[in-house]
């Protein structure tokens, strides 16, 4: 029976659902029948489903039509989503949203066995930025229309700490027109006795996280973004990549340690392996692979590209200003 999970459903699209509405859903709206959004932790995957699955059922939390799972939630587990979707779908049901799948064993097998059978049930699903949707144990890559989602935008967070709304421009527009578009949107923001400088400063500092909003206090803003690298390491990768275990994962933070003491970093990768206690540079190269898949550093291999299984970076960064300033709080 399905009523648990109703129930579930409906507390999550009343209480995620935000009244600030990212530009991803403008950008894209998800509209094919199968979507994966991909992204870090605390970038905004479940308010973006929530949004999403709200506006294409009238903003109705009891609707029939429309279900959201939480993966990792105890009321789902021990059930099969393939069991979940087919029981819904048999009842009517026309959409449906997975979040969190990463933390499902077997995710892969079971939405690839949902969108076959299943054909006329939309399915929309979140994960971690270290899923590997092409090399899962079913490739979805031919199904799925996968989505990368980035943290704010300064624009965004102008919005959301000036209380104002800004339009997307595309380049040739600012190009031709930024005298005109800089004075409206300074203007804009003096009027809610705001400086665009001061905005930036505070931007690069703790506006990269949608939640900064939640936090009076930036020290709460920081614990609360070491706590979710902490857990991209600690859960999500060891979910992923179940070859890892607990000695990986502690060498695994002992690098990204390294890397925060001095990004952007130049890594030597002989000191490196001595410091963190690796046995060879392959399984190193891997382990600064997962940080990097799973949104926590940036790597620039010589190509310009990010860093390849097998390549040596020549600059590793932390993945985004807030990190580097909660490296310098001793948060990270």
């Amino acid at each position: 029976m399905l009523d648990d999970i109703f129930k579930l459903s409906r507390n999550f699209l009343k209480t995620f659902n935000k009244p600030y509405r990212r530009y991803f859903l403008e950008k894209y709206p998800l509209a094919s029948r199968f979507s994966i959004i991909i992204g870090q932790r605390g970038v905004g995957k479940t308010t973006a489903i929530i949004q999403k699955t709200l506006s294409a059922n009238d903003d109705d939390i009891f609707t029939k039509n429309a279900l959201y799972v939480p993966v990792d939630h105890f009321i789902v587990a021990g059930r099969s989503l393939y069991e979940i979707a087919e029981e819904f779908y048999n009842l009517g049901g026309e959409m449906i949203c997975f979040d969190e799948i990463h933390k499902y064993a077997g995710w892969s097998g079971e939405l690839k066995s949902i969108y076959d059978s299943l054909q006329e049930l939309t399915i929309l699903a979140s994960g971690s930025s270290a899923m590997e949707i092409q090399k899962g144990s079913h490739d979805l890559s031919r199904r799925a229309v996968v989505y990368p989602m980035p943290g704010l935008s300064f624009r965004e967070y102008i919005d959301l700490a000036a209380g104002i709304k800004t339009e997307s421009l595309v380049l040739k527009t600012i190009l031709e027109e930024h005298e005109k578009l800089s004075y409206d949107i300074i203007t804009a923001i003096e009027s809610k006795k705001k400086k665009i400088l001061a905005l930036f400063k505070d931007y690069l500092q703790f506006g990269y996280f949608p939640y900064f909003t939640e936090f009076d206090d930036i020290s709460l803003y920081y614990i609360t973004l070491e706590q979710s690298i902490r857990t991209t390491i600690e859960s999500d990768l060891l979910s992923i990549y179940p070859t890892l275990n607990g000695s990986s994962i502690k060498k695994i933070k002992r690098l990204l340690a390294v890397i925060a003491e001095s990004a952007p970093f130049t890594p030597d990768l002989k000191r490196l392996k001595r410091i963190v206690e690796i046995g060879d540079e392959r399984t190193l190269k891997n382990y600064l692979k997962y940080l990097e898949d799973g949104g926590v550093i940036i790597s620039l291999a010589k190509g310009g590209s990010g860093l390849g299984a097998l390549e040596k970076p020549n600059k590793i960064y932390l993945n985004n200003s807030n990190q580097i300033y909660a490296a310098k709080a001793k948060k990270i």
